[in-house]
């Protein structure tokens, strides 16, 4: 417990106030300072976030995908199977969320907006850095889809596997990328009490409009 105490209080968290002062005026370059230091303190997994979608019913979904890249020019960047859940469901309502929470900073990181495809040659091109078993498992998963066994599964990967030996894995047309445009930030740290700090960046015209709202 004394480590957990500890590593907040040099994390510069709980300990000191977060005021207006301490943010950027660019809400990306925010989030990029955040997600470092994130990885500095030592997070398993600093960029896995939880991306939020909703079906044609109205029925919300979630599930842990990870950040493959944040700029301004291109937003929010992940990847999926495009016969996945998540991806059905964006391409019907291109509206999602994304939530990083470092627990052990005591921070949350929301970020609202509109999602589209990538393009071609950015899916490929991130494609080509992956493991070569995650490239063939992309070839062999049928994701979101029923699994009668494990087994068929391994079987699948398997005949993948076969089929590439020797040769570059290609990047499938049933796979590639996502870009979140950012409408909406939203940055929380914790304090003692529940006395929180939070701040929200909205999207305006010519910049970002950012308040302080009550924990």
């Amino acid at each position: 417990m004394f480590g957990f105490k500890t590593l907040i209080h040099a994390a510069g968290c709980v300990s000191r106030p977060f005021l207006r002062t301490d943010l950027d005026p660019d809400p990306v370059e925010q989030c990029k300072q955040w997600l470092a230091k994130g990885k500095r303190a030592g997070l398993p997994e600093p960029t896995a976030m939880a991306l939020a979608t909703v079906g044609g019913d109205g029925t919300p979904s979630q599930r842990m995908v990870l950040l493959k890249h944040i700029s301004r020019e291109r937003g929010v960047m992940f990847y999926s199977n495009y016969g996945s859940r998540k991806a059905r469901e964006l391409d019907a309502h291109p509206k999602a969320s994304v939530l990083f929470h470092q627990h052990i900073l005591q921070r949350q990181i929301r970020i609202t907006g509109t999602t589209e495809r990538a393009t071609r040659e950015e899916s490929e091109a991130y494609f080509k850095t992956r493991p070569r078993d995650s490239q063939l498992g992309a070839w062999a998963s049928k994701q979101s889809e029923e699994l009668p066994d494990r087994d068929t599964f391994e079987a699948r990967f398997q005949a993948v596997k076969s089929r590439f030996e020797g040769q570059e894995v290609p990047c499938p047309e049933f796979w590639g990328g996502y870009r979140l445009i950012p409408e909406h930030f939203e940055f929380w740290q914790g304090r003692a009490f529940r006395l929180h700090d939070r701040f929200v960046y909205t999207r305006e015209d010519n910049g970002w409009k950012i308040i302080r709202l009550y924990p």
